[in-house]
């Protein structure tokens, strides 16, 4: 028995470590499973925070582009505006100059006729006092007095001076050189400066645009400008917006286009999306021509084929924001082209496309006015 005892102790020994060693082994298996399945969790989370970081690291290098951008564009514009100045200090400066000379040759003109009075005057004060000296001296004689009384008193009697000539209109004219000098000077100004109705939005245009300093005309490049990646701005289609909107009256802008053989021109709604494919969304209402055709195209819809029969120079466009409707025509034939129907409830803005750089599209002047409440 005590044998037995021994050996069923041996053995209940035996089987308590071998449990205890497969008890360990499936322990250290679990916990390395539990392992490789944390490590793969914690890479694919790991995975999605280096994607945020590489979205904020863009990003930030976007702010960073844009600051410097502001700073190009901050440049330039007041490089534009002092530029501007210099040509309106100029004009101010010779009107100034224009004006100082006519009040001069005013000022002597005036001169000289008073000193041509002046003159005459001492000589006909010359001629009497040579008179009055002479007979007061033969008065002093009076032998020689009686002698000559007739006579002197006939040179007496003939000496007559004219009266003094009227003088009106011998004073400076004040008024013309000073009445309404500001409002004369800028009509004139105004004469010499062009006016243009629309204007480019540079933040918005697609970055194969140039556009003039003076904002009114663009052209088509194959090379890319580096610009900020702003919302505002068209990024897969050419195009551009107008720097006004309008939510209502009547607004009109004359377009040259000259030979070019690809541009769109209309309008586009404020909410419209300029990002992707522009054209296959409702919110603009274009009249243009690609591949030799004249179309309309108010997206989603097809664009309709226009019967143009003469090659377009000039387009004008006309919006009618509170009849709800869109005019194109040709101004140097007066010929009208095309006409959108819709009722506007947002504000519109131009719209200019441009895929082509044979030449560029032109926004022209119009004939100004100064108002006299502006002044």
């Amino acid at each position: 028995m005590k044998a037995r005892a021994t050996y069923d102790s041996v053995s209940c020994k035996s089987e308590s470590q071998t449990a205890a060693r497969d008890g360990s082994t499936d322990s250290a298996s679990l916990i390395s499973t539990d392992s490789t399945e944390t490590k793969e969790s914690l890479k694919t989370q790991l995975k999605a925070v280096r994607e945020k970081l590489r979205i904020l690291q863009e990003f930030q290098q976007t702010l960073h582009q844009t600051a410097e951008h502001i700073k190009i564009q901050a440049k330039c514009t007041e490089k534009q505006i002092k530029e501007n100045f210099v040509k309106l200090y100029q004009l101010l400066s010779n009107e100034e100059a224009a004006r100082i000379k006519a009040l001069r040759e005013e000022e002597e003109q005036k001169n000289q006729i008073l000193r041509r009075k002046i003159e005459k005057m001492r000589k006909e004060m010359s001629s009497l006092s040579a008179t009055v000296a002479a007979v007061e001296e033969e008065m002093k004689a009076e032998d020689a007095l009686l002698r000559n009384y007739d006579a002197t008193l006939k040179r007496v009697s003939q000496c007559k001076a004219p009266d003094p000539e009227d003088i009106s209109g011998v004073l400076i004219n004040v008024p013309k050189h000073l009445s309404n000098l500001k409002f004369t000077v800028l009509q004139k100004m105004l004469k010499t400066v062009d006016y243009t109705p629309v204007t480019f939005d540079p933040n918005t245009a697609h970055c194969n645009l140039i556009l003039s300093e003076d904002l009114t005309s663009v052209r088509y490049s194959d090379e890319e400008q580096t610009l900020p990646e702003n919302p505002e701005r068209f990024d897969m289609f050419a195009c551009v917006l107008g720097s006004q909107g309008f939510d209502s009256g009547s607004h009109c802008w004359d377009v040259e286009v000259g030979d070019s053989t690809g541009w769109f021109l209309g309008v586009m709604t404020e909410s419209a999306q300029r990002r992707n494919k522009i054209f296959s969304r409702s919110g603009i209402w274009l009249v243009g021509h690609f591949c030799g055709e004249y179309k309309a195209h108010e997206p989603p819809q097809s664009p309709a084929l226009l019967p143009v029969k003469e090659k377009l120079q000039r387009v004008r466009v006309q919006l009618d924001w509170d009849s709800g409707k869109l005019s194109f025509s040709d101004p140097l034939t007066d010929t009208h082209i095309h006409s959108f129907t819709h009722t506007f409830t947002e504000r519109l803005f131009p719209f200019f496309g441009v895929g082509c750089d044979i030449s560029p599209l032109l926004i022209l002047p119009e004939n100004s006015s100064v108002k006299k409440d502006s002044l």
